[in-house]
């Protein structure tokens, strides 16, 4: 029996091992977004090719990632949503747990307080009626892989030029990946240097799935 008991607490060990490199959960994030190949993991991820295939392998070693061939190319994707919604939970246990966590987290998201505590449902109510603008500023194949309801894409990269496409009588709340992500961080800063009222919604795409509300494709 106690054989057998050391088996099966092995077996579970096993995702503990995949998740616990910091690189390899930047990957899943980046995963929790759509499929990519292992070349846009490494350039979005900031490391080699090799290394981004090295954890790779072991992710798929434990079964939380998956690949098919598309041509020549070979996509990763995460082997379901539950993946996406360990990544979540874990990062969000992080958060409430670690004071190191909350404080870099605080320092690296300056206007993100001013909507804690907003009801998610009303932000998507007032985007539906016009009252908000909700900008996803994430690429655009991110984007039409899911996206918040009522979401516009202009991802952070042509929101400098496309300012113009924007109502400056409008509140404008922008999101990209998810707490850990810059993206929306630089689209807040800039719009507010241009006279915007501009918030930054933490939630990404995994986050807004992990509450229970939709997104749309």
């Amino acid at each position: 029996m106690r054989e057998l008991k050391n088996r099966l607490y092995e077996q579970v060990a096993r995702i503990g091992k995949a998740v616990s490199s910091p690189k390899r959960l930047e990957l899943i994030e980046l995963l929790c977004q759509g499929e990519k190949t292992v070349e846009a993991l490494a350039a979005q991820a900031d490391i080699s090719v090799q290394l981004a295939s090295a954890h790779l392998k072991e992710l798929r070693l434990a079964r939380l990632v998956d690949t098919r061939k598309d041509g020549k190319y070979v996509l990763y994707r995460l082997a379901g949503p539950s993946v996406a919604a360990l990544w979540v939970n874990l990062r969000s246990e992080a958060e409430e747990r670690l004071v190191e966590l909350q404080v870099a987290l605080a320092s690296m998201v300056e206007h993100g307080d001013e909507l804690k505590g907003v009801d998610r449902a009303s932000i998507l109510e007032k985007a539906s009626t016009g009252e908000v603008v909700v900008l996803d500023v994430r690429p655009q194949e991110e984007f039409a892989v899911a996206h918040l309801p009522h979401a516009r894409s202009l991802p952070v990269g042509e929101l400098k030029k496309r300012l113009a496409e924007l109502p400056k009588d409008v509140p404008v709340v922008a999101y990209c990946r998810g707490p850990f992500c810059l993206m929306a961080k630089e689209a807040v800063e800039l719009l507010r240097k241009k006279g915007y009222r501009a918030f930054h919604l933490t939630d990404g795409v995994a986050e807004w799935r992990a509450r229970g509300l939709p997104v749309e494709a």
